[in-house]
């Protein structure tokens, strides 16, 4: 298998239309203090995490309770050698039904091993993914990154 990009999933009792709408939901789950939208192909949106981290995606693939593709366009890491490291990166939700379950598959290629980030920005992912989204899921309330914490 040589596809080494993060992915991780999980599987929830939700309807797909019900799991799109919360990955849409991005402010939901990842941080309250997004710039731009984040719900229709093309937005751009921006994501800040204090000094630490900066990501500019944009929306390149839509399809209503199936998939969503975000293009990180820029990024600034400041704890890596090359700050860009994201930069050109993807960002993929899969949704599909599994029996009476929904499964969300996240990967986000060009995130792999070789990347200084990767162990950090996997925890990071793990988090956001298998808690804060998975939580916004399941009940409606995800952890998102507030303004306390990214100052």
């Amino acid at each position: 298998m040589n596809n080494q990009d993060f992915t991780t999933s999980f599987e929830v009792d939700q309807t797909p239309d019900e799991v799109f709408a919360a990955i849409n939901n991005v402010r939901g789950w990842w941080a309250e203090e997004l710039e731009g939208d984040s719900d229709k192909l093309g937005d751009e949106f921006t994501y800040r995490h204090g000094d630490v981290h900066m990501s500019k995606q944009k929306i390149t693939e839509i399809v209503p309770g199936q998939k969503i593709v975000w293009l990180i366009e820029d990024a600034y890491l400041s704890f890596t050698k090359d700050k860009s490291e994201w930069k050109g990166t993807e960002i993929v939700f899969e949704i599909s039904k599994k029996g009476n379950k929904t499964d969300v598959r996240f990967t986000h290629r060009g995130l792999v091993p070789a990347f200084e980030c990767f162990n950090d920005c996997s925890s990071g992912w793990n988090y956001y993914i298998n808690g804060s989204l998975q939580n916004l899921i399941t009940t409606g309330k995800g952890q998102p990154d507030t303004i306390d914490q990214a100052d």
